[in-house]
């Protein structure tokens, strides 16, 4: 603190003014300073009732695109199950008709089996009755007759 000389009335009058303006200027500056402070914590404070207005947007969003994310997630689970489930469908259809269509092969198979065993000892015997008008009745003979006229119910 500044100390002032004394006159005869007091203080020193230039001293004293001198004092007074310096102490205004310096007051002066301090409400100064304090207003642009208020106003840059005003400017911040709008600033971060923004980043709050953005953040809890973005929030929103956030739990949006996670709702979105389950529903998909769902849809192709959904979906996958009921590809799955169509497959074993067609699979088991294939298998029954490629089963029905080996039993019909078989049922095919033993008809032209027979067929075959029928023809053979049909033309065995056809063989044998026009080969053997000039052969002589042997035994031989006699069986491939027996066989031609009676072997369908012993087979």
């Amino acid at each position: 603190m500044d100390k002032f000389h004394y006159e005869a009335n007091g203080y020193n009058r230039s001293e004293v003014n001198a004092f007074i303006e310096r102490v205004i200027r310096e007051t002066e500056g301090i409400i100064n300073k304090c207003q642009e402070q208020k106003d840059e914590i005003k400017g911040l404070k709008d600033k971060l009732e923004s980043y709050k207005i953005l953040e809890d947007s973005i929030n929103k969003s956030i739990v949006n695109a996670e709702k979105t994310s389950d529903n998909i997630k769902r849809l192709a689970r959904e979906e996958a199950n009921v590809i799955v489930s169509d497959a074993k469908n067609n699979a088991s259809r294939i298998v029954n008709d490629a089963l029905i269509r080996s039993e019909r092969i078989e049922q095919q198979a033993d008809v032209l089996e027979r067929n075959i065993k029928i023809f053979k000892r049909r033309w065995k015997c056809y063989r044998h009755r026009h080969w053997s008008r000039f052969s002589r009745d042997t035994s031989q003979n006699i069986k491939w007759k027996f066989e031609c006229n009676f072997g369908r119910f012993f087979k």
